[in-house]
């Protein structure tokens, strides 16, 4: 009993000096003002607090959760929601009466949130294919500043995609609804060097439900690799390129070649670019890819998001 109050009484001493620095009055205003949070911050150098180690995570790694086509390993904070609009158009070789294929216009929408800051989940429909996917995104790692047991950031993601576009062959018809589905899972690796330097692999594994020629396989795996370089403070350049192994897909598809530059713009971020890639999800990108770039099969397009905070 001595012991117990001995130790209050030692808590009183350490507090009372604290104390005496705080306005009660502003304390019982703010909490009797909903959503209020009042401004502490001039009492920290009076307040001997205990320093715990919190490892100096890398932020920014890349601007946005998509470098280009592709995912990167940046997350959604906790109850935030990223709603993404993405546009391609058609092929520049399409000619001036389709006025190099802006007369052609392609869109996804997706919305992204945030259930904690290592956990992601999105939800996104394209007019390509008239394609819905899910995705579940998981950070594994976070790059640490001079950690050499945490270099880098890894994150995995697990993609569905279901093609919902009508069957015209009758000869198809029933068509299963396995068919039209697609699994892609993703790791992906990436260093951020230095303030303007950033770049991620991304090796990935794709299944096909349904294939149309059996020479091929249901089975992909792709390499991929992606980047982005600051040149100022409000804009980058980004790239990525997928690499499809050999004898995995019909030889008239092409590997994605992209090529982008982000944009800042206060809330939003203004991603444009090229690409030779016209679909904008995984499946597609990854293994139904036409464009051509010496031949001048080449889409522009850009993505714009904007942010939100959808918590209490």
């Amino acid at each position: 009993m001595k012991l117990n109050f001995t130790l209050f009484s030692l808590l009183i001493l350490i507090a009372s000096p604290v104390w005496s620095q705080i306005d009660t009055t502003t304390l019982k205003s703010v909490s009797t003002t909903p959503g209020l949070v009042g401004d502490t911050s001039s009492l920290l150098p009076d307040i001997d607090i205990f320093e715990f180690d919190q490892p100096d995570y890398v932020n920014s790694t890349f601007k946005g959760n998509r470098i280009i086509n592709s995912q990167s390993i940046e997350m959604m904070g906790k109850q935030n929601l990223d709603f993404r609009i993405s546009h391609r158009f058609g092929a520049i070789n399409s000619g001036a009466y389709d006025l190099f294929g802006l007369d052609q216009a392609y869109q996804r929408m997706s919305f992204t949130y945030g259930i904690s800051d290592l956990v992601n989940v999105e939800i996104g429909r394209s007019s390509v294919n008239k394609v819905y996917d899910g995705t579940l995104k998981f950070k594994l790692m976070r790059q640490v500043v001079k950690d050499k047991k945490r270099p880098v950031s890894i994150v995995f993601l697990s993609n569905i995609a279901v093609n919902s576009i009508k069957i015209s062959d009758p000869n198809q018809s029933p068509y299963p609804f396995t068919n039209r589905l697609f699994y892609t899972h993703q790791l992906l690796i990436a260093r951020k060097f230095n303030k303007h330097f950033s770049l991620q692999l991304m090796p990935t594994v794709l299944h096909r439900n349904f294939i149309e020629n059996s020479q091929y396989k249901n089975t992909t795996f792709n390499l991929g690799i992606g980047g982005r370089n600051k040149i100022s403070k409000k804009t980058a350049i980004t790239y990525e390129y997928f690499y499809v192994l050999p004898n995995q897909i019909n030889e008239v598809n092409k590997n994605s070649l992209s090529l982008g530059v982000d944009i800042e713009t206060g809330g939003h971020v203004f991603q444009l670019h090229l690409t030779n890639s016209l679909g904008m999800n995984e499946f597609l990108f990854l293994n139904e890819t036409n464009g051509d770039w010496l031949k001048g099969g080449i889409h522009f397009g850009f993505n714009i998001s904007r942010v939100f905070y959808i918590g209490r």
